[in-house]
């Protein structure tokens, strides 16, 4: 019986099969509940056949969604399958990244299949709204650049997603804040977007729905990824925050976490790391206002300043309860806020914090204690007391943070800078000890009984930002000196104490940052200086101990010989001929007792080493110490780029000639000239010298000449004199002569012109009388005349009245002739139209028969051509039948057939007469 119920039942059906058929019910499906129940099919087999429902029912599922968009169940059930496709079970046989890559390229290949599910937010159902999210944030994660684009294009998308951040329903709230995270993290057209549609706002707005930061949430750090998203590098949206007062927001909630703490009951301690994250987050997108080379920056600093913000930071910062990582954090974020900032960093100092150290409260005179009220300290000098007095390793990061900050409050500041050095070369020259002066820590060198090696380390990098490329700042701290002169102490500069310092360290092999401390300071203030480098040189056994720490440094201490080789390059650099080791001395040393070889490869080790090649990616905090073991932060960044700008310089520095100086400008003063060119100016002058001897001497020789001439002078201008005043004599009288005689020839002059005169009127009468004549005889000639050319006029009238009637006669026969010739001209002409218009038509005529005849030619021709195309064939199949018929022939006589010529002979002739009948036939007809 069961096996006939076997052999009855219908065929088992995989589930490849299943899936097509539902697939195909889908797409035909005409109503409502066939096109549900088909969906509800695929949905129970998306988790572990997503391929297969994927190739065969996603555009219906996408189509069903636009259809059903009514149905609240199709529609979710629609979704949820769609969701299934993009998290299969992990056992499926097709699970596969892939498939959810396809899923968003069929996604976003069409904007309404965007569209369609953004047009669901528009639906208050919970699961249409977290669904549909959910989806876009699948999608997204697939092809994030393509659904940016999609819900960019899309004109109301962007507003329905930052409308879901007003829903009250937590759970899509969440899902909504999480997909515009995801979306404006790469977009800043969508960033900009979503700012202008007042998400900052909303997002403050769920800040303080969620508790805010002390008692917020996920919720709240999701905040402020987006925030974070939102005016990273985004120019826009950074002034929009700042215009729209979102700055005083930020310091209302840094306040509210400082009230938390210092209330009553204060911060419950499970809340306190969901706080601490709330709060860093809230302090790195303080920073993102504050990014460094940034146009807005300075308007960002002004604006945080004005609203209170940098003194918030600073009590977060210097608060004891809060977690020493957002201490840290705090004033890192303090140090951007007045970095390169004039006018905040001057006011930066006159702030005051809570002291580091707090006192217990006193008590007064009738016994009852004082309010507790924390004491506060100069920002300033509890930055120095936290970095350079603390000693705790679990401190490190905020000491570096503190470090930072005083960084920040000298960087690009000179008057600043001096003055902080002034203030620290006063306090150690004092007789109160300061614990925190960073002259004294570094001079007196206390590490043997801290301990610390990070607090003369945090030292030397201060003073390394006060000298680094400041001359001024150099010269001031050569005048610090240790020992009394008068009391018969050996008097050492700050330099030869520092060099004394670091030869110590190495003898005593104490930690290498101390060595490393004491050379970045040495580097940095003997570079381009040759005044330092003449002070560090005046104790001549520095060089020996260098060269020595060099050569017999081992694999553990590579940094320290490293940074010992660069000094000596420097110091060789920048040193003098007259320097107290000279320049040969040292290029002696070098090259003989260190050798150029090891001198490069110290150099190179040192460049080419992790700590320095590495130093933008290695974490410089507490998270790089090894188990047990400080910290692996050796290099302050500045020093870092200081070394790798001048790493080729340093390595070729031992190729120059000794006698050549290397000139360094400073405060606008050369200084350091080639020993060559100052040899050569000296010959020079030499033998200017010398010229200018031979000079006087021919000077001497030719006054001496001069003076002998001036004695002949002399002389002869007496005989001169003498005989002038003879000469004078000699023309008084010869002038007394002159006028008589000018006398008598005046008398002369005047008889002669007497007599020219009377002659002249004489003249001046007789031509007088010839020009009356003359006028008289013109006259007459003019009359003459005139009577003359009357007659002729009259006469040349009457000519031209008898030409003007022959002409008039001529022209009125001509006008006769010329209409007869007219007359002709017109019958001739109208005879010779109509002759042309018979010749014209005959050629008509006459062309178109040729064109018939020509066409008739064509044709002949061609069917000349077709025949003797035929005759040819046939002449060739003719002849192949003779070659066949002869060989056939040959073939009857080889066998002793008897053939016949007669026959041949006949045929040929009949073949003959075939092919000329055909050639007649072919050629046309005359």
């Amino acid at each position: 019986m069961f096996r006939i119920l076997e052999a009855q039942a219908p065929a088992k059906q995989n589930a490849t099969a299943t899936i097509d058929t539902l697939c195909g019910r889908l797409q035909s499906a005409t109503l409502l509940e066939d096109r549900r129940a088909a969906i509800l099919g695929l949905r129970s087999f998306a988790k572990q056949w997503p391929a297969s429902v994927a190739s065969g029912g996603l555009r219906n599922l996408i189509r069903c969604l636009s259809k059903d968009l009514e149905d609240v169940d199709t529609t979710k059930n629609t979704l949820e399958t769609l969701l299934m496709l993009f998290n299969p079970d992990e056992s499926s046989p097709e699970a596969s990244d892939d498939i959810a890559l396809w899923l968003a390229d069929e996604f976003t290949q069409r904007q309404e299949n965007i569209t369609v599910l953004l047009d669901l937010l528009e639906s208050y159902d919970f699961y249409s709204r977290l669904y549909s999210l959910q989806l876009i944030s699948a999608i997204s994660t697939a092809r994030p650049e393509r659904t940016q684009e999609c819900v960019g294009t899309s004109p109301v998308g962007v507003s329905r997603l930052v409308a879901i951040l007003d829903d009250k329903r937590e759970a899509v709230r969440s899902e909504g804040l999480l997909l515009l995270v995801s979306l404006t993290r790469s977009s800043p057209e969508l960033q900009k977007v979503v700012a202008y549609e007042n998400a900052f706002d909303r997002v403050f707005g769920i800040i303080d729905a969620e508790g805010s930061l002390t008692n917020g949430g996920i919720p709240v750090q999701d905040c402020l990824s987006l925030l974070a998203n939102l005016l990273r590098l985004n120019i826009s949206n950074q002034n929009l925050f700042r215009e729209s007062g979102w700055m005083k927001k930020l310091t209302s909630l840094l306040s509210d976490v400082l009230k938390a703490h210092g209330s009553s009951d204060g911060v419950p301690q499970w809340a306190r790391p969901q706080q601490d994250k709330n709060v860093w987050g809230l302090l790195a997108v303080i920073r993102l206002f504050l990014i460094r080379g940034s146009i807005g920056t300075q308007a960002n600093q002004r604006s945080c300043w004005q609203n209170g913000l940098l003194v918030q930071v600073l009590e977060i910062a210097f608060h004891s309860v809060m977690d020493l990582n957002i201490r840290a954090e705090a004033l890192v974020t303090a140090a951007d806020l007045i970095r390169g900032n004039a006018q905040l960093q001057e006011a930066f100092a006159q702030l005051d914090v809570p002291s580091p150290n707090p006192q217990p409260p006193t008590t007064q005179v009738n016994g009852h204690t004082n309010a507790t009220v924390s004491p506060r300290d100069n920002v300033i000098s509890a930055l120095l007391e936290v970095a350079l007095v603390t000693s705790s390793l679990q401190t490190f990061d905020v000491r570096l943070a503190c470090c930072e900050c005083i960084k920040a409050y000298m960087q690009g500041h000179n008057p600043i800078r001096l003055f902080f050095l002034r203030r620290a070369i006063e306090g150690h020259t004092s007789e109160e000890t300061e614990p925190d002066n960073i002259l004294t820590i570094l001079i007196q060198n206390s590490v043997s009984h801290s301990g610390d090696p990070y607090r003369l380390w945090i030292a030397a990098v201060l003073l390394f930002h006060l000298l680094h490329e400041d001359f001024e700042a150099k010269s001031t701290a050569m005048q610090v000196t240790e020992g009394d002169a008068e009391d018969g102490e050996e008097v050492v500069t700050c330099i030869q104490a520092l060099a004394g310092n670091l030869i110590s360290a190495e003898q005593n092999m104490e930690d290498e940052r101390v060595s490393i401390a004491y050379l970045t300071i040495l580097c940095s203030w003997l570079y381009e200086d040759h005044d330092a480098v003449n002070d560090f040189l005046s104790e001549g056994s520095i060089i020996q101990s260098m060269v020595q720490f060099v050569t017999q440094s081992n694999q553990s201490r590579t940094l320290a010989s490293g940074l010992c080789a660069i000094l000596l390059g420097i110091v060789y650099e920048f040193s003098t001929k007259d320097s107290p080791v000279p320049r040969d001395t040292i290029h002696q040393i070098l090259t003989t007792r260190l050798g150029r070889e090891r001198y490069i490869d110290q150099i190179t080790r040192l460049r080419e080493h992790p700590v320095i090649r590495d130093f933008e990616v290695l974490p410089q905090d507490l998270t790089s110490s090894p188990s047990g073991g400080l910290p692996e932060v050796y290099f302050d960044k500045t020093f870092v780029e200081f070394i790798k700008d001048n790493f080729s310089r340093m390595v070729r520095a031992i190729d120059r000639a000794p006698g050549l100086e290397v000139p360094v400008v400073a405060n606008g003063i050369q200084k350091g000239i080639s020993r060559e060119l100052v040899d050569s100016l000296k010959a020079q002058v030499d033998d200017r010298n010398q010229s200018v001897q031979k000079l006087e001497s021919d000077v001497l020789t030719l006054e001496r000449k001069l003076g002998q001439e001036q004695a002949d002078h002399r002389k002869a201008q007496d005989s001169a004199a003498t005989e002038l005043t003879r000469i004078r004599n000699v023309n008084e009288a010869m002038q007394r002569h002159h006028e008589e005689d000018m006398q008598k020839t005046r008398k002369e002059s005047r008889d002669v012109q007497q007599d020219l005169k009377h002659q002249h009127e004489v003249e001046i009468r007789q031509l007088r009388d010839e020009l009356q004549k003359l006028k008289a005889d013109g006259e007459a000639s003019l009359d003459r005349l005139r009577h003359r050319d009357d007659a002729e006029i009259k006469d040349l009238k009457s000519t031209i009245a008898r030409l003007r009637a022959e002409l008039e006669k001529s022209s009125r026969e001509h006008v006769q002739d010329l209409q007869t010739a007219h007359e002709d001209y017109t019958t001739k002409s109208s005879d010779l139209e109509r002759r042309l218009q018979r010749a014209e038509d005959r050629y008509v005529d006459t062309d178109s028969r040729a064109s018939r005849l020509q066409e008739e030619v064509e044709s002949k021709e061609a069917a000349r051509r077709l025949v003797q195309t035929e005759l040819d064939d046939l002449l060739m199949v003719l002849g192949d039948l003779e070659d066949k018929r002869s060989k056939d022939k040959k073939r009857l006589r080889a066998l002793g057939e008897p053939t016949s010529d007669g026959e041949d002979d006949a045929e040929e002739d009949t073949g003959e007469e075939d092919e000329e009948e055909a050639k007649e036939a072919v050629e046309p007809d005359p």
